[in-house]
């Protein structure tokens, strides 16, 4: 699986950690920046550099690192066809993919451990949207949401 990889300035040290990982894990990795954590840089330039990514084909999915993570998530939603997540667990990196498709992670290197991150983004790179009739439904009314349509109201029946 190709993966595309960025983060700021306060996200450097996790992701050059998480580049070593992955790539020892067999990932093929696309190192989005930043080269240094020496001087500050805009998480929004790089989330949307791995949103580019993911919506070219470049990349299967998304890893963003800033320093909470909530930054780089805002921005990265703000791409159509970006479904993007903070997560600081396993269970939400993976459930955000069986259940809502998520195909962007973010992560905050000032709040998990690098230990941690890397069982998140395991759990995240190996998990896959369920395609169960609920979650295909729910996600249909976040497309819906992200076109500016009406959602789609649950028949009764």
């Amino acid at each position: 699986m190709k993966v595309a990889l960025a983060a700021d300035h306060a996200g450097y040290d996790l992701k050059q950690s998480l580049l070593a990982f992955l790539n020892k894990q067999g990932y093929e990795v696309i190192d989005l920046g930043t080269d240094t954590g020496d001087f500050p840089s805009d998480y929004p330039d790089f989330a949307k550099k791995v949103a580019d990514s993911v919506l070219s084909g470049s990349a299967e999915r998304g890893v963003l690192v800033c320093g909470s993570g909530v930054g780089a998530c805002i921005a990265a939603n703000k791409v159509h066809g970006i479904y993007a997540c903070l997560c600081h667990d396993t269970y939400t990196a993976h459930q955000g993919v069986e259940h809502d498709n998520m195909n962007v992670i973010c992560l905050g290197a000032r709040v998990v451990g690098t230990e941690l991150a890397r069982e998140i983004v395991k759990a995240f790179l190996n998990a896959r949207f369920s395609g169960e009739e609920r979650h295909v439904r729910r996600f249909g009314k976040i497309q819906a949401i992200e076109e500016g349509k009406p959602i789609p109201e649950m028949s009764d029946n």
